[in-house]
């Protein structure tokens, strides 16, 4: 039986300062009471949007943006991997693309060997005005991914995504159709809109897939224009919670029951009861 951890932070600007209270953040997550490295490889850590990064501004997420596969940050997704012998998923990295003003919001799967394997490159971009004053105009300086990825892990399947992509069931049904069993939100969901959406919209994405919904964030005042929800939370197949951190640095974790999860997609087959030649 595999387990996920994911881990809430609140980033900043600094790059060098988020990774360094990640890399301890992770070691006391995966080696509770001294544990075993050999125990830790059927861990899977998922790591929140912006986790290394939170700009603040435009010029300097352009500025920090990495080539694939060479950067500080990718280096230290791999690195800790390696080091904790755990699978990471890095909730997104500013990564540049073939247009110089835009970067790609992209995820980065590792393996315990340290290995990358897999991307994902955030669907759908936040685009809002609130009422509040707030307006995010994340298709301005980011390009959107087009391809839907589902990574086989020690934990399981999982289909991944990123913060605002789950506002859009089409792209879990797909990730369901490929075989997903675990769903990844790594998010910096906004303040006013977490309040009142996060937790409906992450309980719904587990209850109609059948799947397990793992959603790190990032939390509290990160500069003078962004402020995140947190309220970091790891949700069963049923739609329960099964761990959850408000606020604060800190982790969750569970253990994914894949016979459960095989249990509840035979009890409630709803999945087989889509009809897609209609929709």
């Amino acid at each position: 039986m595999g387990a996920i951890i994911a881990i809430q932070t609140n980033s900043g600007d600094d790059i060098d300062r988020n990774l360094t209270a990640l890399t301890e953040h992770i070691a006391r997550a995966c080696h509770p009471d001294d544990k075993q490295q050999d125990e830790a490889e059927n861990q899977v850590v998922v790591l929140p949007e912006c986790f290394g990064l939170m700009p603040s501004g435009i010029s300097r997420l352009l500025q920090c943006a990495e080539a694939d596969g060479e950067g500080k940050i990718q280096e230290f997704l791999s690195r800790t991997a390696h080091e904790n012998n755990v699978w990471i998923l890095g909730g997104s990295v500013p990564m540049r693309s073939t247009d110089p003003e835009k970067i790609t919001n992209s995820l980065l799967v590792y393996d315990n060997h340290g290995e990358r394997v897999a991307r994902y490159d955030k669907i759908f971009l936040f685009d809002v005005s609130l009422d509040s004053g707030e307006r995010y105009h994340e298709s301005d300086y980011t390009l959107p991914g087009s391809r839907v990825e589902v990574v086989d892990t020690p934990a399981g399947k999982i289909g991944l995504s990123v913060c605002y992509d789950l506002r859009f069931p089409e792209l879990y049904r797909q990730l369901v159709q490929r075989g997903a069993e675990i769903l990844v939100v790594p998010s910096a969901f906004a303040y006013t809109t977490g309040k009142d959406h996060w937790m409906p919209l992450l309980r719904a994405r587990a209850i109609e897939n059948s799947c397990y919904v793992v959603a790190p964030a990032q939390f509290g005042q990160h500069n003078k224009k962004r402020k995140t929800w947190g309220h970091t939370v790891i949700i069963d197949p049923w739609g329960n919670t099964a761990a959850e951190l408000k606020t604060g640095w800190g982790s969750v974790h569970s253990k994914i029951d894949r016979e459960q999860l095989r249990r509840i997609r035979q009890q409630l087959p709803s999945l087989q009861h889509c009809r897609f030649d209609l929709f």
